[in-house]
């Protein structure tokens, strides 16, 4: 691609010059891209319910992607779907024959333009802007339709659908390397923790063939468990320590009330039993996050990060009478079981999860690498969205 192109420049008029920062060679002295409203590219289709389950092989989709299998169709063809209500903000690429609910609206007909390339523009709006309730977001034929874009001509438009195209591949290898190795490491953290009511795990490294049974104790006689005193408001941006509240996202704080090694779980909010942390240092924590250290010389406080984030969820929900646990009690966590093997086979297994979390946190960097790759590519090959709007 060449970045000599008009894209900075205006028309005698002053208005802005319909072209993008970036253009491939073979385009650059072609004319500026052309300004139409949907309505004239493409049309709209409603979704349906589908009244008859069935277990054909035509697929259906709802906001949320793929759901089921049905035998009859809506669409033959390729197509991109938006939401019509709730999610709206994540367009889909459809070809052959499918089915969508009526939460999503299809796009068919297409005129002059591409139907990858129209996948491309949907996924560069920001269809918030565009929502017409206040509460639930929802968006409506009416107002897709209005909605200006510019588009070059056929060829080139093909030639970004290809570019963009490639880059979604990438990506989706890249997510399905991560996903493989988060199935990964769940399958080997059921293969090396004992099952419950078990006192061996399945799998065990040679050196610990024959070590014999591992020992189940309550966590209250190997550990300390205490809640904090802080609340969200006293974070600090920047600060100088890590500040532990009721989310898995970590926040800063200018003082600490704690320094060694601990696991903290929220107490309660929308992370019981979801949100797990270790750390080795000076840290604060939440008022309604759990706290537990202290641990005896025999246990290994990452061994049990690992074990406790494994199974601590899954305790709550069967203590809880209802679907959604609120809160948890101090008593959850002190007089939950756990089986504990000799500490140098605690560090064998710790060792094994935490290189392959090292290596999961890589791949998941990379993927993010590529999706930032995308957004900053495609903020070059449209024309920017106030020459659009100009």
């Amino acid at each position: 691609m060449s970045s000599k192109t008009k894209a900075s420049g205006a028309k005698e008029d002053g208005e802005p010059v319909l072209v993008p920062k970036q253009r491939f060679p073979e385009f650059r002295d072609k004319p500026e891209w052309q300004l139409k409203p949907f309505k004239k590219l493409f049309s709209i289709g409603n979704g349906k319910d589908y009244k008859h389950l069935s277990t054909g092989e035509v697929p259906v989709y709802g906001s949320g992607g793929y759901m089921l299998s049905v035998d009859d169709y809506l669409h033959d063809g390729e197509s991109v779907c938006i939401g019509r209500k709730g999610t709206i903000n994540n367009p889909m690429f459809l070809t052959g024959k499918f089915w969508t609910v009526d939460t999503l609206f299809y796009t068919h007909s297409f005129n002059d333009c591409l139907p990858k390339f129209i996948y491309a523009i949907f996924q560069s709006i920001d269809w918030l802007k565009h929502n017409e309730a206040g509460g639930v977001p929802s968006l409506s034929k009416a107002n897709i339709e209005k909605i200006e874009t510019a588009v070059p001509r056929l060829p080139e438009q093909q030639k970004i659908a290809e570019c963009l195209s490639s880059v979604d591949g990438l990506i989706a290898a890249q997510a399905r390397k991560v996903d493989a190795l988060k199935t990964h490491k769940k399958g080997l953290m059921q293969q090396l923790f004992p099952r419950e009511g078990e006192t061996q795990p399945c799998l065990r490294f040679p050196e610990f063939q024959d070590a014999g049974e591992w020992v189940p104790l309550s966590v209250s006689q190997f550990a300390k468990v205490t809640t904090g005193a802080k609340d969200t408001q006293n974070k600090v941006d920047d600060g100088r320590y890590p500040f532990f509240v009721r989310s898995q996202t970590v926040e800063r704080i200018d003082s600490f009330s704690f320094d060694g090694e601990a696991v903290l779980t929220s107490g309660d909010g929308v992370g019981v039993g979801k949100n797990f942390h270790y750390i080795n240092g000076k840290f604060d924590f939440h008022q309604r996050v759990y706290c537990i250290y202290d641990f005896d010389k025999s246990v290994s406080g990452l061994f049990f990060y690992l074990y406790f984030s494994e199974h601590f969820g899954e305790r709550v929900m069967r203590m809880s009478a209802k679907n959604s646990v609120d809160s948890v009690r101090m008593a959850m966590i002190t007089e939950m079981p756990v089986v504990l093997p000799s500490r140098p086979e605690q560090q064998c297994i710790a060792d094994c999860l935490t290189s392959l979390d090292d290596l999961i946190t890589a791949e998941t960097q990379k993927l993010e690498a590529l999706k930032t790759h995308k957004k900053g590519l495609m903020q070059q090959l449209f024309p920017s969205p106030a020459a659009v709007e100009a």
